[in-house]
Formats: C-alpha cells, structure tokens, sequence
C-alpha cells in the first residue's frame, strides 16, 4: 500500500477554493447559491488583452519559454515598476511565473530552511502559511483587529522577531482585510527592520490598482530596504486575468536566479500566448482598467451598507482589493436554525447551507472570528445575498 508524504498530508486544502468546490457541487444538485468566495473579478479580460493574445496565436508562438520570461515581457515589468512604484530593476532581478502563487512558491523555497522563521501579521492571505510549512518553514502569526485597521504595529513586529526570523510576509492592500499600509506604516515598520539585517520582506501587491485611496506604497522603494525586498505582483485582480495565471516578481538577483533555477526543475516557462497578452496590458495606461475599480468602490459602499443593516456584523471600511472582513464572533454560542455556532467555519457552513451563499472562514486567513466576503459579484447578487444573510442570522 502506498502511503504519502507528511508534507501533503500535513497541508490544509486551501480553503477559498474547497468552499468553491462546494458551491458548485451545492449548483450542481439544483441549489441557487451565490458565490462571494473566490477573490476573483466578474469582468472579462479588457478586449484590447485578448486581440493581443489572438495575435500571438496567429503569430505562431507555441514554443517553450524562457523560465524566468520573455525578455520585452521583463522589460515591461521593468517600466511599469518605475512608472507605478518609483522602483528601478535589471532584467536580472524579474522573474515572471505561473501565477503570482507560484511566485511566493518560489520564494519560500529558496530563502527558508527548516525552522527558519515567517512572520505573517494576520489576516494573511490564505496560502502563506502552508506555501511556509512546504518549505519547512515556520509561520509566526501577529494578530491585529479591526480597531488596528487589521494592520500590524512597529511594535507588534520588533516583539515578534527572534533569532530565527528570516522573513516577512504581508500584502497591501491586503486579501482579505483590505487594509492599506501607509508609506509613514511602511516606514515605521521598515526601522525596525533596519535593526535586524538577516530578514527579509516579500511584499505581496497583487491588489495595487484596486485602490479607493489613491496612494500605494512599496517597502523597496526605501533605500535601506530595496536590497532586502522581494515585491511581488501579476496581473490577475487588476486586469481581470485570474485564468491567464501570470505573475511576477523583483527583487535582490541573487533571490531572483535562485528563482529562476528553482522554477526551471518545476514547471519552467510560463505560457507564452498569456505573456504576450500581459505585455499589452502592462504597457497601457492604468486608466484602461479604472472602470473596474470604480465599480469595485461602488459595490463596496452598497456591501458596507447592507452589512450595517445586519447585527452582529462588525466591518472595518476596506480601503482596497475587493472584501469585507466582518467580525461576526457575536453569534458564537449562539444557535442559529437548529444549528450551534461555535466558530467562524460553523458560521460560514450555515450561511450555505442556510441561505446559500458561499463566503470563506477567516479561520483561513488566521483570524477565528471573522469570515471573508467577495464583493467581486454582481449588484444584483450583492443585494441578494445580504438580503439572505439578513434572514438567516434574524
């Protein structure tokens, strides 16, 4: 009988898409359920994307790719990093993957050792700290609340550190708060850091344009911290290209080829027919995808509102990305339609099986008393689930 490794058997099913597997077998049995799981756009990819990729096709590339990505492809990362973020790469320093998770992959296993320590201020996004465990790394989390924005403190971060941190892990805006770290946040932060050379900060800024505030800020456009950051981005949220998987990172060339020979003896190259598609989006202006962020910010006042309307809901006004992160512990210990809530994942269970919506525990994200809520869903869809939601927990 074979048996499998503790590394997988270990591992927690990332749990975003074990709730969409759910819905969709709950569809498939005849159920309406609205799904506010997934942290993916309801938009298509913007045509003038899509004509790029068509051309590509009819341009014959279907050859293997370079591991680390076309050289123009890297080329326009190189530009749209100083044109977004005033951070100025080499081709050397980019690497460009199968997604931005593919990305962090890497990441986590050519910096971490076994014990080597990742501090993830919490909510995380849900696969940091299991992509850690795979490298044998050790995730340390600092909690933070509503009343901190969800955003971890200097002083939270100077106590987390030991002689075992090597790195930290964060994104901004942040899935699933969306919670924006000021450049003054990132500062405070960052001196703290100076303190302690050995670490070092993958800045994770997949969300950068889904931004209601209009300031973005990088860690590694710090001089004392350009040389010790790994920020990485993609084209997933931004251009509506979740399926294209495409992401990419800069950051100090020794990571970076370590990157690349890591990523040759797994997957290599990225699609070349969704590369030539991402050059075309990363060349035009920002402006081109502003459509989508302002009905993102729309959708985010309707939410905010319904949720208001609910008790037991307590929101934070995310400030980017496109989620709520209600704090709902108000109803543990309670009994809801025959069932008993103890937790956010019973919560989240009954609002399924309840009301049929879909939504993420935020036992995830390592925060137990609040759950995840995609408003990256139709208007229609938005008023009808908080509408079922409303009745559920009446």
């Amino acid at each position: 009988m074979s048996k499998l490794s503790t590394r997988v058997t270990n591992m927690a099913t990332s749990a975003t898409l074990a709730m969409a597997a759910k819905a969709r077998e709950l569809r498939a049995e005849g159920k309406d359920i609205i799904g506010l799981s997934l942290g993916e756009p309801d938009f298509n990819t913007p045509d003038f994307i899509k004509d790029a990729a068509i051309q590509a096709v009819n341009d014959n590339y279907n050859s293997y790719t370079p591991v680390d990505g076309y050289v123009d492809l890297k080329e326009a990362i190189i530009t749209k990093f100083k044109r977004d973020n005033n951070l100025d790469y080499k081709l050397p320093q980019i690497v460009v993957s199968t997604g931005a998770k593919q990305s962090l992959a890497n990441i986590a296993l050519v910096c971490l050792d076994p014990g080597d320590e990742v501090i993830l201020p919490c909510p995380y996004w849900v696969s940091y700290a299991d992509i850690v465990k795979i490298a044998e790394g050790v995730p340390v989390e600092v909690k933070t609340s509503i009343e901190t924005d969800f955003k971890m403190t200097a002083s939270q971060l100077e106590a987390a550190i030991t002689p075992k941190t090597k790195m930290l892990w964060y994104s901004s805006p942040c899935n699933p708060s969306g919670s924006i770290y000021s450049k003054e946040e990132l500062r405070a932060l960052a001196d703290v850091l100076a303190k302690h050379p050995q670490i070092v900060v993958v800045s994770d800024e997949i969300y950068e344009h889904i931004n209601y505030v209009g300031a973005h800020a990088s860690m590694a456009q710090f001089p004392d911290m350009y040389d010790r950051t790994v920020t990485v981005n993609g084209v997933s949220k931004a251009f509506a290209m979740t399926g294209w998987r495409v992401g990419y990172i800069g950051g100090p060339e020794y990571i970076a080829r370590a990157c690349n020979k890591m990523q040759g003896q797994i997957t290599s190259g990225t699609n070349c027919i969704a590369q030539r598609a991402v050059i075309t989006a990363l060349e035009a202006p920002v402006s081109k995808v502003k459509y989508m962020v302002d009905e993102f910010k729309n959708r985010r006042k309707l939410i905010l509102d319904l949720l208001s309307d609910i008790p037991g809901f307590q929101c934070n006004e995310p400030e980017g990305a496109f989620y709520v992160f209600p704090n709902i512990s108000h109803y543990f210990g309670k009994t809801l339609g025959g069932t008993k809530i103890e937790n956010a994942t019973d919560f989240s269970l009954y609002l399924l099986e309840a009301a049929n919506v879909a939504t993420v525990t935020g036992v995830a994200f390592g925060n137990p008393d609040c759950i995840r809520i995609s408003y990256a869903a139709s208007v229609d869809n938005i008023k009808e689930a908080m509408k079922r939601v409303k009745e559920a927990v009446s």
